[in-house]
C-alpha cells in the first residue's frame, strides 16, 4: 500500500508539472489571453492609429521623420489625426528638430525612423539630447518580432544600441502594447532628469490584420505534420498580435515626476545668501525645464537683485539691458565672490571642473541629476550646500525667502563696470579691419543692432558661433538653441526647423561657421517644402578655425582644417531659397544686406547670407579639446 501511494504521489506530482508547465507554454503563445480578448480579422485598424492617438493625447503637434516602409503606418496615422508631419533630409535632422520643439514647447518632442540605418543614422542626435537633459520620444521601426535574427531587411538589435544613450528602451511585442509602452515611455522622458527615450515598434505590430498575414502568415495548404504544426504557429502567432488590439485604453499622460528641494535646504541657501558681500548667480540650461515658467524665473531672479551669468538655453533669460546680466570677464568674477549659486550649471569643462571658484567662496550646486550635482566635487571643489532637484523652483522659492534682501551695491556696479570695459574692448576690436574680408565681431555687433524682439537664435559651429555667443544677445528668454555639452556640430538645420514650427512669428536664424553648414544644409530643401522660412548666416572663413588655431601653433600643420571660400548661397538657391554674398566690398552696405535678407524671409523664403570673413585674435586660448 505504502509503495502503491507513493506511486499515486509521485504521478500526480508530474501532473502538477506538466499542467503548470502546459499553462506556461498557453501563456507564453497568447492562448490564455486570447480566451478573453477578442481578434478581428477583417478590421482595416493598424498600430499606426493608435500611436497617433497617444501622441494627439500628449499634446504633440509636430512628428518628425524620414520615410520608411518600417514606420508609414505611423506617418499616414498622424497626419489623419491633425499632427503635423514633417519630413527631414536626413534622420539626424529630424531627431534635432524634435530636440528643439521639446525644448521650445515644454512638452515631448516627437522623431519617427524606419528600421536599422535610419535608426542608426540618429546616434549622435540622441546623445545629443541626453546630455542636453531633453525628453525626446524616438520611435523606430523595426524587422517583424518573429523575423529577428532571420536575415530581415535592416534587422539589427536595436536596443542594445540605445541602452547607453536613452533613459528607456523598449519594443513592443503585439499590438496591444503600444499605448501602454508609449504612455510610460513619455513619462520616463520627462521625469526626473529629462532625456531620450526610444521605443521599437516592429512592423507586425504596426500594419493591418491582413497585411502581416499575407506576409508572414504562410500556406494555407501546409503538408505534413511538421508544416502543420509551422502554419498552426504562425496563425496563432498573428492572432496573439491582434488580441484585444482595439479594446479601448487610456491614452492620457501620465504624471511627471520632478524632484524638488525641500523647506530646510531652501532655508538654509537663504542664510547663506543673506550673509554673503559677493553673490554671483550661474544659470544653467536646466533651469529652463518645466513646470516654472521662464517668466517666473526671471522675475525670481530680478528680486533676488544677485548679478548672474546665464549660460545654453538661459540665455536671455534677463533681457539685454537688465543691470544683473553679466556676459564678460566670468572667470575673474567667479574668482572674486564669495557665494556662487549653481541654479543647473555643472563643474564640467565649461567652469573648468570646478577650479574657477575662490578659495574661500561658498558653493551652493543645485541639479535634478546627482552625478551633475557634484561633477568633479571630488577633485576640485566642495559645495557647502548640494540640493538635488529642480533648480527654478529653489530659485524661486529663493526669491520670496529672501524679501527683503539687497544685494552690496558696491559688488554689482564693480562688476557691471567690468563688464562695459571688456564690452568697449570688443567693439573697438571689431572697428579693426582683418587683413582680408570682413571682421567677423563687425558683421556680429551689425546682426545684433538689427534683431528685432521677436527673434530667436540657433548657434552650430565652433570659431564663429564661440564669437556670437559674447557678441549677439537673444532678445527674450528660450530665445537661443546650442547643441549644449556635447558640443554637436550639424544641429543647425533640425533646431531652425523645430524653432520656426514652434514660434512662426518669430526671425529664426541661424548661426552656421562653414564647417557646420555641410551637415544640413541640404535642409534648405526641407524648409522650402514645409514652408519654414529661416535665416542662416554663414561665417566663411574657409578653414576648421577652432581646430586650426591650436593645431597650428601647437604642432606647426594646418592638415585636414583648409576649406575654400564656396559659393554656399548658390546651394541655397539651387534648394529653393534666397541666397546672398558678402564681403569686403560690401562692408559700407551690410546692415543693407542683411536687412534685405530679413525681408525676403518675411516673404515666405529661407535665406542664406554667406558672409566671406577674415580672421581674428579673438579666441585665442578658447577650447576645443
Amino acid at each position: 500500500m505504502d509503495l502503491l501511494a507513493g506511486i499515486g504521489c509521485a504521478c500526480a506530482g508530474l501532473l502538477v508539472v506538466l499542467a503548470a508547465a502546459l499553462l506556461g507554454v498557453a501563456y507564453r503563445l497568447g492562448l490564455l489571453y486570447q480566451l478573453w480578448h477578442k481578434v478581428d480579422p477583417r478590421s482595416p485598424r493598424h498600430g499606426g492609429e493608435l500611436v497617433a492617438e497617444v501622441l494627439k493625447a500628449h499634446g504633440v503637434r509636430f512628428l518628425f521623420a524620414l520615410a520608411g516602409g518600417h514606420i508609414s503606418p505611423i506617418l499616414v496615422a498622424s497626419e489623419k489625426v491633425g499632427i503635423r508631419v514633417v519630413d527631414t533630409r536626413h534622420e539626424a535632422t529630424a531627431v534635432f528638430a524634435a530636440d528643439a520643439v521639446s525644448r521650445l514647447s515644454g512638452r515631448i518632442g516627437v522623431a519617427a525612423v524606419t528600421a536599422g540605418p535610419g535608426v542608426t543614422n540618429t546616434v549622435t542626435a540622441v546623445k545629443n539630447a541626453q546630455m542636453a537633459e531633453s525628453p525626446v520620444l524616438l520611435i523606430g521601426g523595426a524587422a517583424a518580432s518573429l523575423q529577428k535574427g532571420r536575415g530581415a531587411l535592416q534587422d539589427i538589435d536595436q536596443l542594445s544600441l540605445f541602452k547607453t544613450l536613452c533613459k528607456a528602451c523598449v519594443s513592443a511585442s503585439a499590438v496591444r502594447d503600444i499605448v501602454p509602452t508609449l504612455r510610460k515611455a513619455i513619462a520616463t522622458a520627462q521625469s526626473g532628469t529629462p532625456g531620450p527615450v526610444f521605443v521599437e515598434l516592429p512592423i507586425d505590430v504596426l500594419y493591418p490584420f491582413h497585411v502581416v498575414e499575407k506576409e508572414i502568415g504562410g500556406t494555407k495548404s501546409a503538408r505534413g505534420l511538421r508544416g502543420k504544426a509551422v502554419q498552426w504557429y504562425l496563425q496563432n502567432y498573428i492572432r496573439n498580435l491582434f488580441a484585444g488590439a482595439w479594446e479601448p485604453r487610456d491614452v492620457s499622460p501620465l504624471p511627471v515626476q520632478v524632484p524638488l528641494a525641500t523647506e530646510d535646504e531652501v532655508q538654509r541657501c537663504a542664510e547663506l545668501v543673506s550673509r554673503a558681500t559677493k553673490p554671483l548667480v550661474l544659470v544653467g540650461s536646466q533651469a529652463m525645464l518645466p513646470p516654472t515658467p521662464a517668466e517666473e524665473l526671471r522675475a525670481a531672479l530680478e528680486a533676488l537683485g544677485i548679478p548672474c551669468y546665464l549660460g545654453g538655453a538661459a540665455r536671455g533669460l534677463l533681457p539685454p539691458g537688465s543691470p544683473l546680466l553679466l556676459r564678460q570677464n566670468r572667470r575673474d568674477a567667479l574668482r572674486d565672490a564669495d557665494l556662487v549659486l549653481l541654479a543647473g550649471a555643472v563643474c564640467d569643462f565649461r567652469l573648468s571642473y570646478g577650479r574657477l571658484f575662490g578659495r574661500r567662496a561658498v558653493i551652493v550646486a543645485v541639479n535634478r541629476d546627482r552625478a551633475q550635482l557634484l561633477r568633479n566635487s571630488d577633485v576640485f571643489w566642495k559645495p557647502r550646500l548640494a540640493v538635488q532637484g529642480d533648480a527654478a523652483s529653489f530659485v524661486a522659492r529663493l526669491a520670496r525667502s529672501l524679501r527683503g534682501y539687497a544685494c552690496p551695491g558696491d559688488w554689482v556696479e564693480g562688476l557691471r563696470e567690468a563688464d562695459r570695459k571688456k564690452e568697449q574692448a570688443n567693439r573697438e576690436k571689431a572697428a579693426t579691419p582683418t587683413p582680408q574680408h570682413l571682421n567677423p565681431l563687425d558683421l556680429l555687433y551689425r546682426l545684433d543692432a538689427l534683431l528685432p524682439p521677436e527673434s530667436l537664435l540657433v548657434a552650430d559651429g565652433g570659431d564663429f558661433v564661440g564669437t556670437a555667443a559674447y557678441i549677439v544677445r537673444p532678445r527674450r528668454p528660450l530665445a537661443w538653441l546650442d547643441p549644449g555639452a556635447f558640443g554637436t556640430l550639424g544641429v543647425g538645420g533640425g533646431f531652425a526647423l523645430g524653432a520656426k514650427l514652434c514660434r512662426p512669428d518669430a526671425e529664426v536664424w541661424v548661426l552656421y561657421g562653414d564647417g557646420s553648414l555641410g551637415y544640413s544644409v541640404m535642409e534648405f530643401d526641407t524648409f522650402v517644402r514645409h514652408k519654414t522660412p529661416v535665416i542662416a548666416l554663414v561665417g566663411n572663413d574657409a578653414c576648421w578655425s577652432q581646430i586650426a588655431r591650436e593645431q597650428v601653433a601647437l604642432l606647426g600643420s594646418n592638415v585636414a582644417c583648409g576649406l575654400e571660400y564656396l559659393d554656399y548661397h548658390t546651394v541655397a538657391e539651387a534648394l529653393g531659397g534666397k541666397g546672398f554674398v558678402v564681403g569686403r566690398p560690401d562692408h559700407e552696405r551690410l546692415d543693407a544686406i542683411l536687412r534685405a535678407a530679413q525681408d525676403a524671409c518675411r516673404q515666405g523664403h529661407p535665406v542664406l547670407v554667406n558672409a566671406l570673413i577674415g580672421k581674428t585674435d579673438f579666441r585665442d586660448g578658447s577650447i576645443s579639446v
